[in-house]
């Protein structure tokens, strides 16, 4: 079975797939992100559905990129018989999906062969398929997929199968589309026609980044793939575009991350308003406002992309999960907990996005709102950032974001916006207060995780960053290098301990990428600029060889885990890159003047 790091990612904005180094689409959910898939063997085998076009008898691909600063995978096999490429790619939604890949010959006469076994529901369905008008046709329930080539097609064992040659010069293009099965198919435009449209695309959005530097590659990559995460229609971002890939293997840590969390959003806004890119940082906006309206006590610290509260979770008990790796899971139960640090993210990120967009907002009466209802709240234990499945805790980051939403408020009103100055104020001395009471450790040296513990945790990282308090306070400094030493494995970090059992979980999982990220930008907030720099390196070289990371890494087996591509990981990179290259870190605090 592949290994995560062998996936690249394709997508069109409102759903991805997942494509391995043997042509194989192992994962595509249609027609959003959080559909059930139409493939998805990635958790299963081939039977659970997958389209793999490749040099018949070849196995992984002797190389593989993006065509520069694009979306497009190319692909490519050098074989005895000569050489080919196979360019992947979705086109930007016009009201219909299409996966479209063109196979390209290079030199010589190849022998190809396609594999294309459609299966809906997760891997549970198989369609009815026939032909109509040169066109295969697969019908279940409410999904049609149809497939438009020149190539013979038959069928055997329930799948879609064909055996052609591409000699030198020749292109042969396949294109898949998704519809609703009561709806007509509609003939699609030249795929040729459609790759140059892409490309257009993303050349076009790429050149609005401002980065320079000498990471500006990595950057941009990230840039893209977080990119690809958005849900266009809202605006929203999803965490990953997979399910249940395992934090280990065999393990029982098997998420859905096809949602929108608060917190990841509100980070990633940060690295592309950093990099130029505001039109997200608008459309995100919008989404949260409309995704959190209602009752302030009803603030989630997730939704569905289309800003759905209810995402309940279930199992897929007929997927094998990957690598065997179960339970395979829909759904988050995390959606209904209580993690204080939601509303600092949240009024932060609109604090943000006030003082970087030149557009109207409207969304101060929200604000007061969430913080009326946080003033009363913000001293309660909850599951914090990591959401714990344990018993709930006065976790010392949540208490700093709480301290976070007070203090934007408080930057608000200073800057003549209405609301009760005074008591905010108060409030946000009230936490700072209670956090340096009991967020440090007994000699007073250094952060912990939850008020009375020992424990670490690698967000504690963040508090200088949303300016709480300063990189060169020596607690901060302390609790750096306490985070760095402790949490460490082999260099690089856990989000904390899991051998406690406080998360309500099984022990066992690997370092956090983004973790390892923060770990850079708070090098060189305390001066520790050329360490800082080496581990920057270092995790450039954890990515896969198309520029992608997932949500973890294990260290002693060497290879990704955790869903992928993770957004975590990729604006972990941006900020750390441009820490490394201004030679501060970035500041979430938005300036007092700009509002």
């Amino acid at each position: 079975m592949a290994r995560i790091e062998d996936y690249a990612l394709v997508g069109d904005l409102q759903t991805a797939a997942l494509v391995g180094r043997d042509g194989s689409v192992d994962w595509l959910c249609l027609p959003q992100f959080d559909s059930p898939s139409c493939f998805a063997a990635l958790l299963g085998s081939a039977d659970h559905g997958r389209w793999r076009i490749a040099p018949a008898g070849a196995g992984d691909c002797t190389s593989r990129r993006y065509r520069p600063d694009t979306l497009v995978l190319e692909t490519v096999w050098e074989t005895d018989d000569g050489a080919v490429r196979l360019i992947d790619f979705m086109p930007p939604r016009d009201g219909v999906v299409d996966f479209v890949r063109i196979v390209e010959g290079l030199r010589g006469e190849v022998p190809l062969e396609m594999d294309l076994a459609l299966r809906f529901d997760y891997g549970h369905v198989v369609p009815w398929v026939r032909r109509h008008g040169g066109v295969l046709q697969a019908i279940a329930g409410p999904d049609a997929a149809y497939l438009n080539t020149p190539v013979p097609l038959v069928g055997r064992d329930l799948r879609t199968r064909s055996s052609f040659t591409v000699k030198e010069g020749e292109r042969v293009p396949f294109v898949l589309t998704w519809g609703p099965s009561h709806e007509e198919y509609a003939p699609r435009p030249d795929p040729e026609a459609a790759l140059a449209r892409t490309c257009a695309f993303w050349e076009e959005w790429t050149g609005r980044c401002t980065v320079t530097g000498p990471h500006r590659e990595a950057v941009n990559r990230s840039l893209i793939t977080l990119k690809a995460l958005t849900f266009e229609p809202t605006g929203a971002f999803v965490a990953a575009p997979t399910t249940s890939l395992p934090e280990t293997i065999g393990g029982v840590r098997n998420w859905d991350y096809r949602y929108c969390w608060l917190r990841d959003a509100a980070l990633a806004l940060q690295a592309l308003l950093a990099t130029g890119h505001t039109d997200e940082a608008a459309a995100w906006r919008d989404w949260l406002l409309r995704a959190v309206a209602g009752d302030p006590a009803d603030l989630q610290i997730m939704y569905s992309i289309t800003g759905r509260r209810r995402l309940p979770e279930t199992t897929l008990e007929w997927l094998p999960g990957y690598e065997g790796t179960t339970p395979v899971r829909t759904g988050n139960a995390a959606a209904g907990q209580l993690q204080l640090d939601v509303w600092g993210e949240v009024l932060d990120g609109l604090a943000l996005t006030r003082s970087s967009l030149r557009s109207r907002d409207d969304s101060w009466d929200l604000q007061l709102a969430l913080v009326e209802y946080l003033e009363g709240i913000w001293d309660q234990p909850d599951n914090g950032l990591w959401e714990m499945r344990g018993p709930r805790q006065h976790f010392t980051h949540s208490k700093v974001m709480a301290w976070v939403a007070a203090d934007r408020m408080v930057k608000g009103a200073e800057a003549g916006l209405p609301g009760p100055l005074a008591r905010w104020r108060e409030v946000r001395d009230a936490i700072r207060a209670d956090v340096l009471a009991h967020g440090l450790d007994p000699t007073r040296t250094h952060f912990v995780q939850a008020y009375g513990s020992a424990e670490l945790d690698a967000a504690l990282l963040l508090l200088p960053r949303v300016g709480f308090l300063p990189y060169t306070d020596p607690r901060i400094v302390a609790t750096v290098e306490a985070v760095q030493r402790e949490l460490s494995v082999e260099g690089l970090l856990l989000r904390y301990r899991t051998e406690s059992g406080a998360d309500g979980l099984p022990d066992g999982e690997g370092v956090f990428l983004v973790c390892s990220f923060w770990l850079v930008s708070a090098l060189v907030g305390i001066g520790r600029t050329e360490e800082a720099s080496a581990l920057f390196e270092r995790l450039l070289g954890l990515a896969n060889d198309v520029g992608l990371l997932s949500e973890e890494y294990d260290p002693h087996a060497r290879r990704h885990l955790g869903n992928t591509p993770q957004a975590f990981s990729h604006f972990g990179l941006v900020n750390a890159a441009l820490a490394l290259h201004r030679g501060t870190p970035a500041s979430d605090q938005p300036p007092a003047s700009s509002h």
